[in-house]
């Protein structure tokens, strides 16, 4: 369904706020300090609150333009050049009341200069969000009765797969959009796309929801039941109302609320920009390293698995004469292996060959912080091993996360293992907060558990 949209228009004007503080700033260090009169100050202030009344005046924050990049820089244009002309003719009317006249050229300067890129920035993060939240969802329906029949007209965007007998209730959908019953809906997740389950029939076991919940667990699916039961859930559900009925957002977690989310978007999407910009003379040095210890490219990319479990390319420097096919890989790295360089070995044991996914985190199929990201055949092999395990792909996989700096990286061999990665990854996303993440990234720094099994 889609946000709420005064709160993402309130988000744009949050933005405005930023490259406004950014302005200030910028005049603070140049013009202000040398500003003395009383009236200077009045003006100061009038400037910045007759662009905040231009800027609701031409609709700056209407969630309508938000979403249109153009649209919305045409109107930042119209309202600066409505600014300048503002000023222009208090200069002309009243020329005695007019400050130092590097106040007028900073604020000339300083909206283009911030403004721009901050309005660019903040409908880029508001696009992602609405994209997202307005993307069809491909649902299946867990029950055949009048509370399943009202799904269709309730659910509005999105497209019901089929509904699924789990009961002898009365049948009030059509014959032809049954698609089987509960003991096949393994086979039916496994051959089908499905986003979401929801579970709407009535309950008098317990044992058929949890069959339902186990097997979504299984392939990463969601799932959505109505009505509430908490002692199926436990204590991480969200009810959310869809027309007349009450649905239970199955495994609620900290990121799936706007604010969160968008907290750590803008976090991600800073902290790499400022990383890659600070690690570039660092790459350079090691791009020419790479080079000399052995021949072949600079950056391999192998092909892992992301958020939903889509698989997708991550950067990473060269650490190995030869590589496997970046797709199908199946060898996992060993103690002493022949294949990694020796500028290779410095690299992995300083996970120095992970740096260059920071550009994955800056195109946004990455987060700095967030479960780790494996092979397709390993994904595969986990998928099927440990309970849960596909819940960590609701989000975006990280260059580093709680699992790493706890000591479970590198091999994936025993039962423990792999158990304590996934558990480790479930945790962080139950208790995420921009404070974990900055202490998971100070660990990954200063920590030695998070390079002692590196090889």
């Amino acid at each position: 369904m889609i946000k709420s949209r005064p709160k993402l228009s309130v988000i744009h004007l949050g933005g405005e706020i930023v490259s406004l503080v950014l302005v200030v700033s910028f005049l603070f260090f140049l013009v202000i300090s040398n500003i003395r009169k009383e009236t200077d100050w009045i003006l100061f202030s009038g400037f910045l609150m007759a662009w905040l009344l231009i800027g609701f005046w031409k609709k700056l924050y209407s969630q309508k333009q938000n979403r249109s990049i153009g649209l919305q820089l045409t109107n930042f244009f119209k309202g600066y050049i409505l600014l300048i002309g503002l000023s222009s003719l208090l200069y002309f009317l009243y020329p005695e009341l007019v400050p130092d006249k590097d106040l007028i050229v900073g604020f000339v300067l300083g909206f283009p200069v911030f403004g721009i890129p901050v309005n660019f920035l903040v409908i880029k993060i508001i696009n992602q969000i609405s994209s997202a939240d307005d993307k069809k969802k491909y649902i299946l329906v867990a029950g055949v009765g009048r509370l399943a029949a009202n799904i269709e007209k309730e659910f509005m965007g999105h497209e019901i797969k089929g509904y699924i007998k789990c009961s002898g209730e009365e049948c009030h959908v059509k014959k032809d959009q049954i698609v089987g019953e509960l003991n096949s809906i393994h086979q039916f997740l496994r051959d089908n796309p499905v986003d979401e389950i929801v579970i709407a029939f009535p309950v008098k076991s317990a044992k058929k929801v949890r069959n339902i919940l186990a097997t979504a667990d299984y392939f990463g699916v969601r799932v959505k039941y109505i009505p509430d039961y908490q002692h199926l859930f436990g204590e991480h559900y969200k009810t959310k109302r869809y027309g007349h009925i009450e649905a239970v957002h199955v495994r609620q977690l900290p990121l799936d609320e706007t604010n969160s989310s968008l907290a750590k978007s803008a976090f991600d999407k800073i902290f790499s920009f400022v990383a890659l910009l600070m690690l570039l003379p660092l790459f350079l040095v090691l791009a020419i390293l790479i080079k000399l210890d052995s021949p072949g490219p600079v950056i391999y990319c192998p092909v892992r698995i992301g958020k939903g479990g889509k698989p997708f390319k991550v950067y990473k420097f060269r650490s190995m004469r030869e590589n496997e096919d970046a797709a199908r890989g199946i060898l996992s790295t060993t103690l002493n292996d022949p294949r990694i360089t020796k500028i290779g070995k410095f690299m992995r044991k300083y996970s120095l060959d992970e740096l260059p996914q920071f550009i994955n985190v800056f195109l946004g199929n990455m987060s700095v912080v967030g479960p780790r990201p494996h092979r397709c055949f390993l994904n595969q092999q986990l998928q099927e091993s440990e309970d849960k395990y596909m819940i960590r792909h609701y989000y975006k996989p990280g260059i580093t996360g709680w699992a790493q700096v706890n000591g479970w990286r590198g091999p994936l061999e025993t039962k423990e293992q792999k158990s304590q990665r996934t558990s480790h990854d479930i945790w962080y996303m139950e208790h995420w907060s921009l404070a974990l993440d900055l202490k998971i990234i100070f660990l990954t720094i200063f920590s030695r558990k998070v390079h002692k099994n590196a090889f």
